[in-house]
């Protein structure tokens, strides 16, 4: 399935991550953060920026946050607690939990859980000159932390690229097209790996090769016709 893949192209909960630690771990440590974080960090100009990107995002469902942001933080926080509770995929959310979980990895009370083929695999597939990048619904800075803070070391030099919801959304094509066009490969080239189908349909509507993560604690999948993997290593040369 593999052996002519010249860029694997990561998910991360469910797929190289269980969902358990994303879930019970980082979501609720960004939660409790977030209120005091935005009241000491407003300022910060890539705070702004990830406030500004809320708004666009609120805009775009159709509401209209109150202004300005310094004299409603409770309002705010609450918009934001509704966001994390209903899973929603925000681009601007994902950006303020990643920089709230940046203080988390530094300081060491947050360690990147993975799958223990994880590691071994992506070094595998490395070695044999495969690229490898990630395309998760977690920011780019959200990412890059987590993989330097595994509980397998820093696993950044293994990685070449790093994809966010700033490309599109992981259940569109166009956001595939354009990770190829980005990484410069044709995109029968790429092998997406996820455990969400409607990723993989979408990424195979683009032209990318997939396969489905059946993980420990993952939901069961829809019918779907994707070949599946329980270990990197089944697909790792």
């Amino acid at each position: 399935m593999t052996a002519s893949a010249a860029l694997v192209l990561l998910d991360i909960e469910g797929t190289v991550s269980p969902l358990a630690y994303v879930h019970t771990t980082m979501f609720p440590f960004a939660r409790a953060r977030l209120g005091d974080f935005l009241a000491v960090n407003l300022a910060r100009p890539d705070v702004a920026a990830a406030l500004a990107q809320v708004a666009t995002d609120a805009a775009a469902s159709g509401l209209v946050l109150p202004k300005p942001v310094a004299e409603n933080v409770t309002a705010l926080v609450a918009h934001l607690h509704d966001l994390m509770d209903r899973d929603v995929k925000a681009t601007g959310l994902k950006q303020l939990q990643g920089l709230i979980w940046e203080g988390g990895f530094h300081s060491g009370e947050l360690r990147a859980d993975l799958f223990p083929d994880v590691a071994p695999a992506l070094r595998a597939w490395h070695a044999a000159g495969a690229e490898l990048r990630i395309y998760s619904s977690g920011s780019v800075h959200a990412q890059k932390l987590f993989f330097a803070h595994t509980v397998d070391g820093d696993l950044t030099p293994l990685l070449s690229g790093h994809h966010d919801t700033t490309v599109g959304p992981k259940k569109a094509a166009a956001s595939y097209a354009a990770i190829a066009a980005a990484a410069g490969r044709s995109p029968g080239a790429i092998l997406f790996l996820s455990d969400i189908v409607a990723e993989l349909d979408a990424a195979r509507a683009a032209g990318l090769r997939t396969a489905l993560a059946l993980r420990p604690g993952n939901p069961p999948a829809p019918a779907h016709d994707h070949p599946v993997f329980s270990s990197l290593l089944e697909l790792a040369p």
